[in-house]
């Protein structure tokens, strides 16, 4: 069943967003040649417990980390470690999730590691515009075929694959919740209507769609090995523009 919030419940959603968002603001300062993976998924513990939230992902289905860090052709849930030291031409997809007074923010966000190649910025490019065309589509009245075939259609543009089997879903008083999201148009009529929040997430390749899940049950990789690029917001539908809500809150 999918839930509407309460006023009061997407306040606070506000609030775990404003915190969300204060991590990868962080994050851009902070990846750069040199930096280990571990020390990402510290910076963001500490600004989110600083912010007296919880790191939602810290113990989810146990993980073990409050971010996931997945680099170049690891699609998602990239396990943080002082092993994993970034370099330059590389690209990082930093997905963060904060519960605040039991209500979650949910964003990724992929960043550059120095400079890097022109497919890597077109990945980076096409990946982030079809996230900001799929929002345009989060309207109460529009359909989730809308939202994932606005994804697909900027993946075309761009000459992208699409990751099938993951996509963006409810989210509140629980990280996932329903709808599931298709990140392409797979016929899915549920109406959006004012009150819902769904984390919009497109995850677009370099090469073909096939992914693989790695040994350790966690880290997703593309089959062919191309990069991958992954972009999130968490969405407030309302009767008017969708609402951004990890984004930095206007002091």
């Amino acid at each position: 069943m999918i839930t509407k919030k309460s006023r009061e419940e997407i306040k606070l959603m506000k609030i775990a967003g404003d915190i969300v968002a204060q991590v990868h603001r962080a994050m851009k300062d902070a990846v750069k040649p040199g930096v280990s993976t571990k020390e990402l998924d510290e910076i963001a513990y500490e600004i989110i417990k600083s912010n007296k939230a919880v790191p939602t992902f810290l113990g989810y289905r146990g993980f073990p980390a409050s971010i996931c860090a997945s680099i170049n052709d690891e699609v998602v849930h990239g396990i943080p470690s002082d092993k994993r030291i970034l370099k330059e031409g590389d690209i990082i997809a930093v997905d963060v999730g904060a519960t605040f007074h039991g209500l979650v923010g949910d964003s990724a966000w992929t960043y550059a590691v120095g400079e890097i190649s022109e497919d890597n910025k077109r990945l980076m490019e096409g990946t982030e515009k079809a996230l900001m065309a799929a929002i345009e589509k989060m309207v109460a009245g529009n359909t989730l075929n809308d939202v994932g075939g606005a994804v697909e259609d900027v993946a075309k543009e761009y000459r992208l694959g699409i990751v099938r089997q993951y996509g963006g879903h409810g989210v509140g008083r629980n990280m996932h919740e329903e709808p599931f999201v298709f990140n392409y148009r797979a016929g899915d009529t549920t109406i959006l209507k004012p009150g819902m929040t769904i984390a919009i997430e497109p995850m677009l390749n370099l090469g073909c769609d096939d992914v693989y899940e790695h040994a350790d049950g966690w880290t997703v990789s593309t089959l062919d090995k191309c990069a991958s690029a992954h972009f999130e917001h968490t969405i407030l539908v309302t009767e008017a523009e969708p609402v951004i809500l990890t984004k930095l809150a206007q002091k």
